[in-house]
C-alpha cells in the first residue's frame, strides 16, 4: 500500500450516558464544544473540533430507532448501545479517515478484517455562529474479532466544507490538534497484523512496551497496561483486547514537563473527570 493510501485519524468516539454533562466537562477544560446533533439511526452527539481530526462525544438518543445488525451489516448505534451497557463509559471506537469508504471497504474485506456493506448517512450540522448546514458520511467498517469493546472504521466526509470550520477550533485553553491516541491491550503484538491493514500503515515499531504507528495524521499506541500506567499515572481501562484509553491534545500553552514520557499533574486528566476516558494535554511539537 503506498503512503497515499495510508489512514490518518480522523475523529475517535467517547461513549457517554449524559451527552451534555460530558460536553461541559470538556468546556470546564477550555474547549469548545458543538451543540447536540442527531443521527437518524438513534444516537446523538457533541463534537470537539481540531483541524482535520475531531473527538466526538457520542450518547444514545430517543428520537429514533435503532436498526440492528445483519448479514454484512454493522450497526453503530446498535454496537455503542451495547457496548455502553456491557463495558460503561469511555472510548469506543477509533476512526481513520477515508478517501473512498467503497475502496476501503473491499480493501477491509480482501485483507480479512471485516466484510461489511459501506453506510451512508446524512444530518443536518450547526455552525458555531448557529447557521444550519447538511453534513454527510460514508463509513467502512472493520472488526477485530478480539477487541469486542471497541469499534474499528474509516470515515469519508461527502461535504468537508460544510462540516470543517475554524471558529469550531478556536478553543479558549489554546488546544491547537490531537497528537495520538493510547489504546490499551494484554499483548499489543497480537494487534499488529489488524492495525496494519487498518491503518495501511507497515512501518511500525515495535518495543516490549508495545506498538507505535506513525499514520499521516496522528500516532497510535497500544500499550500494555503496565506501560499505560507509567505513562499517565492512572490504571488502563477494563476489558479484552484493544481499548481506547486515552487521547493526546496539543496545547501550546503548557511547558514541556520533565520527563516528557510521563506527563504530570495538570496535564493528565483521568477517567474519573471525564466519564471514562483520559486526556493528555501536551506541549505543541516544536516547529
Amino acid at each position: 500500500m503506498s503512503a497515499a493510501m495510508q489512514r490518518g485519524l480522523d475523529h475517535l468516539i467517547h461513549l457517554v450516558e449524559n451527552l451534555d454533562a460530558a460536553g461541559a466537562a470538556y468546556e470546564a477544560l477550555g474547549f469548545k464544544v458543538s451543540c447536540e446533533n442527531r443521527h437518524p439511526f438513534g444516537t446523538k452527539n457533541r463534537i470537539v473540533q481540531f483541524p482535520g481530526v475531531f473527538i466526538e462525544i457520542l450518547a444514545i438518543g430517543d428520537h429514533a430507532p435503532i436498526p440492528e445488525a445483519g448479514p454484512r451489516k454493522f450497526s453503530f448505534a446498535a454496537f455503542h448501545r451495547d457496548r455502553l451497557a456491557r463495558a460503561g463509559e469511555g472510548g469506543s471506537a477509533l476512526v481513520l479517515e477515508s478517501r473512498d469508504a467503497k475502496a476501503d471497504a473491499a480493501a477491509f474485506a480482501k485483507s480479512g478484517i471485516g466484510d461489511f456493506e459501506p453506510f451512508f448517512f446524512e444530518r443536518r450540522g450547526r455552525r458555531p455562529d448557529g447557521t444550519e448546514t447538511h453534513v454527510a458520511f460514508e463509513l467502512a467498517f472493520a472488526e477485530d474479532a478480539a477487541s469486542p469493546d471497541t469499534s474499528f472504521f474509516a470515515c469519508e466526509h461527502k461535504h468537508p466544507e460544510n462540516f470543517w470550520s475554524e471558529a469550531a477550533q478556536a478553543h479558549p485553553n489554546g488546544g491547537t490538534g490531537l497528537l495520538g491516541v493510547l489504546l490499551t491491550a494484554e499483548n499489543p503484538s497480537d494487534h499488529h497484523v489488524f492495525l496494519k491493514e487498518f491503518s495501511g500503515v507497515r512501518d511500525f515499531r515495535a518495543s516490549s512496551l508495545g506498538l507505535h504507528i506513525e499514520t499521516p495524521r496522528g500516532r497510535i499506541e497500544v500499550l500494555t497496561q503496565g506501560a499505560f500506567l507509567l505513562r499517565t499515572g492512572v490504571p488502563a481501562p477494563d476489558g479484552e483486547g484493544l481499548r481506547l484509553a486515552a487521547i493526546r491534545v496539543a496545547s501550546p500553552n503548557l511547558k514541556a514537563p520533565a520527563s516528557p514520557a510521563r506527563p504530570r499533574g495538570d496535564q493528565v486528566i483521568g477517567p474519573d473527570r471525564l466519564f471514562g476516558l483520559t486526556l493528555l494535554l501536551e506541549p505543541a511539537p516544536a516547529g
